[in-house]
């Protein structure tokens, strides 16, 4: 992404502000659109904003960083008293958020085996109190083995279930009422990627939540590009700063500028403990959701540790 002209952000404790990314000129603010969309390619642009002189690399947000690991249909009870343990055992950094959403069957078993330092989140809930809904699970039934989370609108829920944006949006509703956080997942197809349509999709995606959640206080946006998500591909640290960037500021102009700065926006599609430090570096990117790499525990923590890229001088 080209240097915006106007990019000399102000350096405030752990956030910078940047008037002229986020302006009330209109002109201006389509003007800025239209320079990232033609950017979102596969071939994107290896330049990047800088960051003021003697700053401290920090996050857009002013949230804590934040670490999903999402695991999936996988696991057995020997692994995943394994990856438990490694977990246990692990150095975490202090100033993260850590989730972790095993398969239904092992929440429990999860839960009573696992550090408080970890919280636990399901990968799914049903739209309303439980009943007659074969295969479902409730949030009630999550809350009351101590889930703290779930997550919601992940691709391949939409793709291969086929959910859509206005039943996900009812369950993350609901979800939220009955006092459960979300992880709120919004992503492209490649090919809409391709077409440029990138913006319009994640839009398309958040206004389903906008419009029903109640608040959000305790939301998590994760963009995942489906293309990037378990292929081995992924994003440039500039490609995700972009969208990161348009998600923040679509808040800003949708639904509060304290939303936009409180929300954090994490970033998942093939984050491993390889990539995780260059990414972390990124301003608007908050922290990660994760999936084959956080069956891994040594390689998880890493990722989890990555918030010290955060840190480092500019």
């Amino acid at each position: 992404m080209a240097t915006i002209s106007t990019y000399c952000p102000q350096f405030n404790g752990l956030r910078r502000s940047c008037p002229n990314l986020h302006t009330n000129n209109s002109q201006q603010s389509q003007s800025f659109l239209q320079h990232i969309n033609s950017q979102l390619r596969l071939a994107s642009s290896s330049s990047s904003r800088r960051p003021c002189r003697g700053a401290v690399t920090a996050m857009a947000g002013s949230g804590k960083f934040f670490v999903g690991g999402n695991w999936k249909c996988n696991g057995t009870k020997d692994s995943i008293t394994k990856l438990v343990s490694d977990l246990n055992s692990a150095k975490l950094e202090t100033d993260v958020d850590v989730v972790v959403a095993p398969p239904f069957v092992y929440l429990d078993k999860v839960k009573a085996l696992l550090t408080d330092r970890i919280e636990v989140s399901a990968q799914n809930s049903w739209i309303g109190k439980g009943g007659a809904f074969t295969g479902e699970i409730s949030v009630e039934q999550l809350k009351d083995i101590g889930c703290k989370w779930v997550i919601l609108g992940h691709s391949e829920r939409r793709h291969i279930i086929g959910e859509d944006d206005q039943f996900i949006g009812k369950k993350a509703a609901y979800a939220l009422n009955e006092g459960l956080g979300v992880i709120a997942c919004i992503g492209e197809l490649l090919e809409e990627r391709e077409a440029g349509k990138t913006f319009d999709v994640c839009f398309k995606q958040l206004k389903a939540f906008a419009d029903v959640v109640p608040s959000w206080d305790n939301i998590v946006i994760a963009y995942e590009p489906v293309w990037a998500i378990g292929t081995g591909k992924v994003a440039t640290p500039q490609q995700a700063q972009e969208v990161h960037v348009a998600v923040r500021d679509w808040l800003k102009k949708n639904v509060s500028e304290e939303v936009a700065s409180k929300t954090r926006i994490i970033y998942g599609g093939s984050v491993n403990g390889s990539n995780c430090a260059e990414l972390a570096k990124q301003e608007d990117i908050d922290g990660f959701l994760v999936g084959g790499a956080s069956l891994k525990g040594p390689e998880f923590a890493t990722i989890v540790n990555s918030v010290t890229s955060k840190k480092v001088a500019a």
